[in-house]
């Protein structure tokens, strides 16, 4: 039995999303500041070459489980359909339609998918974080964060952008430029002093409910494909915003990220409708009064969670004042790294070395 495990981190996105989401960064060119957190997505991968081929699958996340016995059973109906996309691209099929050995599939995640941490995306790159290590493959980060991306948006036909899949590849914090068909990612060093202080002055709270992203962004799509001069400005000051807050966050000017993060979510609001609601916007309004100089919905909008930029005397007024109007606020660190796999060693191993020991330490053994 092999045991492969693989986790990739969720993120929060600082500016320029949207900017990320075709047709606008081909034609236009786009430009987003992420950084990851420390909230992941898990996968667990067990193999074992000596069963007949099938892929059992559980996801704590969904409650469900499921069971496919050849490639032929992985049809789209509203279930794990991730997981299926992902098994038709990484899983190539023996002979006569079925698979020659047997997978499990375990997968979980820290936050619920369309609350605007990019979670599917990160469960996606872990995905193929697994089969990377089971496939022995040399897959560059570029090359997994681009079959994630394919899995996603070209085999399951989801909505949405390409920062979140080289977000979870790379890890860290990283300015991302998309021109055609082209993506660089830039790494970034930020001193850590400046790290520290900004982790302290955040607050990120679940302001609920969760987002219908594939109709927003569709809705979004058709603001700039019919050149809906609102929609087509926000982008374009937004891809602007990304690259001014990525150049004050290198110079170490903190104070200036909650600026600028308010003026990223006035912008995005333009877009189309739907971005904000009512309630989204009262636990806004109160958070800005109780101090926070800026914040941001963290995904495509809609709900999920809020980025809260503070004056750092007054942080404690703000987590009280969202929590007073409905949100949770969530615990997180900055995390550094990307994507991690690794094997686990097998129980009957672990067995043998227990074992071992304890006759080692028998007095006459």
């Amino acid at each position: 039995m092999q045991i492969l495990r693989s986790k990739a981190p969720l993120r929060i996105s600082f500016a320029g999303g949207g900017t990320d989401v075709s047709p606008y960064p081909e034609e236009r060119g786009g430009a987003v500041l992420n950084c990851t957190i420390d909230k992941f997505a898990y996968v667990t991968l067990e193999a074992d070459p000596g069963r007949a081929g099938g892929t059992a699958v559980e996801s704590l996340d969904f409650g469900l489980t499921a069971n496919y016995e050849r490639p032929s059973d992985l049809l789209y109906n509203g279930e794990l359909d991730l997981v299926k996309a992902a098994l038709k691209t990484l899983r190539p099929p023996g002979s006569g339609e079925t698979w020659n050995d047997w997978l499990r599939l375990f997968l979980h995640s820290d936050a619920p998918p369309g609350t605007g941490l990019g979670t599917s995306s990160a469960v996606t790159v872990a995905l193929v974080g697994a089969f990377q290590h089971y496939l022995k493959e040399a897959w560059t980060s570029y090359e997994i964060a681009e079959l994630a991306y394919r899995i996603e948006r070209t085999e399951l036909g989801v909505k949405g952008g390409r920062q979140d899949q080289y977000s979870a590849a790379f890890g860290g914090f990283n300015f991302i430029e998309f021109n055609g068909t082209r993506t660089v990612v830039n790494p970034l060093k930020i001193r850590p002093d400046v790290v520290n202080e900004l982790a302290y002055r955040l607050l990120l709270v679940y302001a609920g409910g969760g987002h219908y992203s594939n109709e927003l962004i569709e809705s979004q799509q058709r603001g700039y494909t019919d050149r809906r001069p609102e929609s087509v400005e926000a982008l374009d000051a937004t891809k602007q915003l990304a690259i001014e807050m990525k150049n004050e966050l290198l110079r170490g000017n903190i104070n200036e990220m909650g600026e600028l993060l308010d003026e990223g979510w006035q912008l995005k609001k333009k877009f189309t409708d739907g971005i904000s609601n009512p309630h989204v916007d009262v636990m806004y309004a109160k958070a800005r009064e109780a101090g926070a100089l800026g914040g941001k919905l963290t995904g495509a909008g809609g709900g999920g969670f809020l980025l809260l930029f503070c004056d750092f005397a007054r942080r404690a007024e703000v987590a009280r004042a969202v929590q007073a109007a409905g949100g949770r606020v969530t615990d997180f660190s900055l995390e550094m790294l990307g994507l991690q796999t690794w094997a686990v060693r097998a129980e009957r191993d672990s067995e043998r070395i227990r074992a071992g020991r304890t006759a080692r330490a028998t007095p006459g053994s």
